[in-house]
């Protein structure tokens, strides 16, 4: 075991029925470390996995969220928590201060970063202000400002994982779009190569960026994608990182127009769905993840990578039985404050 490697320590993942909490958990548990598997349903892949201790916990926006999960916390003897999807991150980041005060570790950038990368039309607005290339991007009220003839992306303005998501090429049907689900914004298609960054930035604002092409994309997540290198790309990357003030692990999408420029769609506060393919190219991601979530120094040497590496994935049945069977699958109601 490297030097620099934490020896076991429990960490709870939540999200897991999603593609990057479950990623997460499997690598986790390939490092040597116990995974407190979470997630508000109970048919969740991820509370599946062998070896792991799976737990049912409220919807991130249930008011009892907080206390469950500092329950399990107390409980479980936890040293970690890791979010992997974007819902459990605003209320982990408020959070933090009770967690560190009974000793478990959130790494997560400030509430006004979280804000900034989760809201899209905030987003826009920064990386604007920084004269960093992103859509053009309108709120329902400002439609009319949208210019004649482009192709637009209605998406809801808080949400994750291409859902909601509809591509439209006149106004008029993106204010329909916009008066059946309110909390959207109205953006300006980009075509060319789809990439993610995948992203672990240190204490000390160090960041380091592993490129990957999207290079077939189903449901928001890339089935099939190559890695590849861009200094042009990976500057306008961690010039990102700079203007959110992102801190720990975090992706960046965008994409690469036919003109070569850079433009940035959004940028995610957690593992990305396609990192398995960033650890097999070389680069230990959620290694060197785990050591700066509990202080030790993030080695960005050993976060370098080979380039024309690929992944190809499918959807595969993972289990199927009765669900009166579910007995390994504990509710965690958390205890009083």
């Amino acid at each position: 075991m490297p030097a620099d490697r934490l020896s076991f320590r429990r960490i709870l993942v939540t999200g897991v029925g999603a593609n990057p909490g479950f990623g997460l958990t499997r690598s986790l548990q390939r490092l040597g470390h116990q995974v407190v598997a979470t997630d508000a349903s109970p048919l969740a892949p991820g509370l599946l996995l062998p070896d792991t201790l799976p737990r049912v916990t409220p919807c991130a926006d249930d008011p009892d969220y907080p206390r469950a999960i500092a329950g399990l916390c107390r409980e479980l003897a936890i040293d970690a928590v890791v979010a992997g999807i974007e819902n459990d991150i605003p209320p982990l980041v408020a959070m933090v201060p009770e967690l560190d005060a009974i000793g478990v570790r959130v790494w997560l950038p400030d509430p006004d970063s979280v804000r900034t990368c989760i809201d899209k039309a905030e987003f826009h607005d920064v990386l604007t202000a920084h004269g960093i290339a992103t859509p053009r991007t309108y709120r329902p009220g400002e439609i009319d400002r949208v210019p004649d003839g482009r192709e637009l992306v209605v998406k809801p303005r808080r949400g994750h994982g291409a859902q909601g998501v509809h591509f439209c090429g006149r106004r008029e049907h993106a204010r329909v779009l916009c008066e059946l689900a309110p909390e959207s914004v109205v953006q300006e298609r980009v075509h060319g190569t789809e990439f993610t960054a995948d992203c672990l930035v240190d204490r000390t604002g160090r960041a380091s960026a592993i490129l990957r092409r999207r290079d077939l994309v189903k449901a928001g997540l890339a089935s099939v994608s190559t890695t590849f290198d861009d200094s042009a790309v990976r500057g306008v990357v961690v010039e990102t990182l700079d203007a959110v003030r992102a801190q720990g692990v975090c992706c960046v999408q965008g994409f690469i127009p036919h003109d070569g420029t850079v433009t940035i769609t959004e940028l995610n506060v957690r593992v990305a769905g396609g990192f398995p393919l960033t650890e097999a190219a070389g680069a230990d991601l959620v290694g060197q993840m785990v050591n700066g979530l509990f202080g030790l120094p993030v080695d960005h040497d050993r976060l370098t990578y080979r380039t024309r590496m690929f992944l190809t994935n499918y959807v595969e049945t993972l289990a199927v039985g009765d669900i009166a069977e579910l007995k390994r699958v504990t509710v965690a109601k958390g205890e009083p404050s």
